[in-house]
């Protein structure tokens, strides 16, 4: 097992690193106060070809490895979370499942703008009534002729009211179940389509999310991502691919909170020394990093099945839970190791607390990736080898 990454993974590491220390850094406090989303910031992203990693170079994108797209959430999220939530949801979630299930029509006149950074995308699957039980939702296509009728909404949604295009999953044959799920591709502008609240957030607060609203809204039939039907597949897929990326996002807050709190505990003096001198603090840092590396390795792991085309969803899962509790950890002890400076606005690492609750949330819960864990166990008797 080759732990050491490629010279294009390092070379992608570095970069993000170099833009993200002169474009994202010196700004993220001030966008978290005031709720601000830079659009800018994702156009850059896509000209510098971060959006696109690893796609396909057939519809613009660079045709590397998954862990090379990580590389990229993780790197952004370490000095910036809510870009790097951005990011995530749209380049895995709403470029993903484009470029993954949908014709070629559609992956060229969406995915590849979208890789670009000149259109931004938003996926909506959850609702007000079903969150972890996703394919309980009530937004319904209804074919008319060459179209369907799309209505319902869609809670929660990472890039709500700034999306240019819409990944929806919606009910097309409730008779069927959840095997009676479909997906369709919404442009903004179109009639019937709206936004409810903007959602006000602990964290995260530079990355949108609000409330999408369909009524009626008319898609062509040619805009449904693969065929009728096949929507629950796809999203269990989408699904498995996103965890590795909330995996690199969670990865990334504990990381920038480390560095944070090392920065400080080497200045901060106290009795006489620096804090960094203390035992209990020392003690603290091993702790971080331990976390750190462990959940580096479980996202590696997962970055590899799904390049090698083997299953890979409980790896998936172990990976993002995992990473996502170890963000939370790190960012507590990383506010402990500040004291009453954590819990203040002028140092980041209670921006980075605030900001990595949401990785034991999103995409599934902590809960949730125990229950597939375990199911995964259960069925087949044994451990990962």
């Amino acid at each position: 097992m080759d732990f050491d990454l490629t010279p294009e993974q390092r070379h992608i590491r570095e970069t993000v690193a170099s833009f993200a220390e002169g474009e994202i850094k010196p700004n993220s406090g001030k966008w978290d106060k005031e709720g601000h989303f830079p659009r800018h910031i994702v156009e850059q992203l896509g000209k510098l070809g971060f959006l696109g990693v690893a796609f396909p170079e057939s519809i613009g994108g660079g045709g590397a490895d998954a862990l090379s797209a990580a590389l990229v959430i993780e790197g952004i999220s370490r000095y910036d979370a809510a870009i790097g939530l951005t990011c995530a949801a749209h380049t895995s979630l709403a470029t993903g499942h484009i470029a993954a299930f949908a014709s070629d029509e559609l992956r060229h006149k969406y995915a590849a703008p979208m890789i670009k950074g000149e259109r931004i995308g938003a996926w909506c699957l959850t609702e007000h009534s079903s969150g972890s039980d996703a394919f309980t939702m009530r937004t319904r296509a209804t074919r008319e002729g060459d179209n369907y009728a799309l209505s319902g909404a869609k809670m929660f949604i990472t890039n709500g009211s700034v999306a240019d295009v819409y990944v929806v999953n919606a009910v097309t044959d409730p008779a069927r179940g959840r095997d009676g799920l479909s997906a369709f591709v919404v442009e903004r502008g179109a009639k019937g389509l709206s936004n409810g609240k903007k959602i006000e957030k602990l964290g995260l607060r530079a990355s949108d999310t609000a409330e999408v609203v369909f009524d009626n809204v008319i898609v062509p039939a040619r805009n449904l991502v693969g065929k009728a039907g096949e929507g629950q597949r796809q999203v269990l897929g989408i699904l498995d691919g996103g965890r590795v990326g909330i995996a690199a996002f969670g990865l990334g807050i504990a990381r920038g909170a480390f560095e944070e709190a090392r920065n400080y505990a080497l200045e901060r003096r106290q009795f006489g020394n620096r804090i960094a001198d203390f035992q209990a603090i020392q003690w603290m840092f091993a702790d971080m990093a331990t976390r750190i590396d462990a959940g580096w390795v479980l996202m590696c792991r997962a970055a590899a099945l799904k390049d090698a085309g083997k299953p890979y969803a409980r790896e998936a899962s172990m990976a993002k839970l995992f990473a996502s509790e170890t963000a939370m950890w790190a960012t507590t002890k990383s506010v402990q190791i500040h004291g009453g400076y954590g819990y203040v606005t002028d140092f980041p690492v209670e921006r980075y607390m605030r900001d990595a609750k949401l990785a034991e949330i999103g995409e599934g819960t902590s809960e949730v990736q125990r229950l597939i864990i375990a199911k995964s166990l259960l069925k087949t008797g044994c451990i990962p080898d």
